[in-house]
Parts: structure tokens; sequence; C-alpha cells
């Protein structure tokens, strides 16, 4: 077995639920050492996996003896489609910390399906997207997801924390992941630091990439095009308008997440369902009982 080094710390999700913003917020501060790539994929991808922990490790070897080392990957949180990634994290990560991010299931959804839209990898409405493709659902069931990280590595060892809480109060939600973490310092909330938007992601297109990400085309865009009218091009390429669910779909899917809430709420010592999650995850920070 390799002995390099390895991370202190995995943020493990959920998906679209401002791991990315957690991620840079921590690379900001000194003491930390975040991997590069950001989701490196290795414990849930068999592709990267069959890299080795000699590749793994590499990606920490940059990091100074007293720094806190991080991996971020919201794969890690993807059941029933990438089921290898927990016990391979339980094995060489055994005493790891984690940090679960949630969000109101329905807008975690909403995000996610915008995102999967730009990749190309999902075309049709929501309403019907929702039926073609049980992710959108299944990575918001929040209990049945952080359910066997639990059993594993025990409720010490995971972090909860939620989108809203940490929109609402940056500072604190930061302070609260540090001491989690052992991290000695006071980390500051650094407000420039800005995160992908779903919103702004352009759609996927390999013949509009060929045209205009080669070098001669970047200089010309960017030294004699106004932004104007670069704004006005990338708009063809977004959703501006952001996607609602119908009534009937809505429904559909607040019943199953309310069933998940319901399981996940006894866990944090609140009642959660779809109506009152944002109230009662930014009341207090909420810690598992």
């Amino acid at each position: 077995m390799s002995g390099g080094r390895r991370p202190d710390f995995v943020i493990i999700g959920a998906m679209k639920s401002a791991t990315s913003t957690l991620h840079t917020q921590l690379a900001a501060q000194p003491g930390f050492f975040m991997s590069t790539p950001k989701e490196p994929n290795f414990f849930s991808d068999a592709d990267i996996w069959a890299r080795g922990l000699d590749w793994y490790e590499g990606l920490f070897a940059g990091a100074a003896p007293d720094e806190l080392c991080g991996d971020s990957r919201t794969h890690y949180t993807k059941l029933p489609d990438l089921p290898d990634a927990l016990p391979r994290l339980r094995e060489y990560l055994p005493g790891a910390k984690l940090i679960y991010v949630m969000r109101h299931p329905v807008d975690r959804l909403v995000s996610h399906y915008i995102h999967a839209w730009s990749e190309r990898t999902i075309d049709g409405a929501i309403d019907q997207a929702i039926d073609e493709h049980p992710a959108l659902v299944d990575y918001g069931r929040y209990a049945m997801q952080i359910g066997p990280y639990l059993e594993a590595f025990g409720k010490d060892a995971v972090l909860p924390l939620f989108f809203e809480r940490m929109l609402r109060e940056p500072q604190a939600e930061l302070e609260r992941v540090c001491k989690f973490l052992g991290y000695r310092r006071i980390p500051h909330w650094e407000h420039e630091v800005r995160a992908n938007v779903s919103g702004e992601r352009l759609r996927r297109s390999a013949l509009r990439d060929a045209l205009v990400l080669n070098p001669l085309a970047t200089f010309i865009r960017r030294n004699f095009i106004p932004q104007s009218v670069r704004d006005r091009v990338k708009a063809k390429w977004q959703m501006r308008e952001k996607p609602a669910l119908g009534p009937d779909a809505l429904a559909k899917v607040t019943a199953r997440f309310d069933s998940d809430l319901a399981r996940l709420g006894p866990l944090l010592g609140v009642e959660l369902n779809c109506g009152n999650f944002k109230s009662a995850v930014t009341a207090a920070p909420l810690n598992w009982v």
C-alpha cells in the first residue's frame, strides 16, 4: 500500500448545493490545500480509480505538513448510480471527516435539470425529465444518500450543512465548517469569490467551441468585440428562463421528497418537509442527534 498524503476531509455533495462554493472558500483560506482538479472522481469513477492510489495521493503531494487537505466530489453521494464510492472511501480514508451539503430538494432538482440541459444529457421538458431521469429526484433524497455514510463513518465524522443557511450566514457557517475540521485559525468568507451558476452555463456545442475556443478567435473576441455583443451571443446558448415544474409534476416529486425528509428530520432533531425546509434549516445550525 502506498504511503503518500491523503485528504483529511471530503465534501461529498449533494450535487448543485454549493459544494463548489464551499470548496473555493476553503481553498482561499491559509492552511488549506484543496485538490486540483476540484472533483477528481477517484473513489466513484472506474476509469479514475484505475489510475491507482499513487496518482490520487499525488494530487496532495504539494501540501505542507500542517495544511488540511480536502477533496470534493458530488459523485460520492449519487446512489444508486455510483455505489462504489462509499466502500472505497471507508477502506482508504477511514479517519476522514465528511461534509454533506443539502438544499431544498425541489430547487436542487431544477438546478440539476439546468446543468444536465447545458451538458446535453437531458433535452426534454422538465416535467418529462423527472420520469425519464430518476437521478433528478434520487440525488435530492438526502436521507437515502447520507444514511449509509452515517452508518459507515459515524455521525461525529459527518457534518450536515445547508445551502440556504450558508447563503444567509456565510461567515458563521464557514467558521462552523472550519471548527469541525480542526482548523485553528479564524477563516474569512471571501465575498468576491464566485462559484459556477447554473443559469449562466453555455449549452454544449462541439461546432461552436471549435470555432470560438481557439487562440485566434479568443484574441479577436476579447479585444475587438464589445462585451454587450458577446453577452447577446452567449444568451442564445443559455437557459435564460428558469424552468418550473407543472402542478402534477411538482406534487409527484414533493411527495417523494417529503417521504425522504420525514426520515432525515429525526436525524437532525427537527421536523422537515418541502413546505418548511427553508425556514427549518436557516433558523439555526443543525447537527445530528
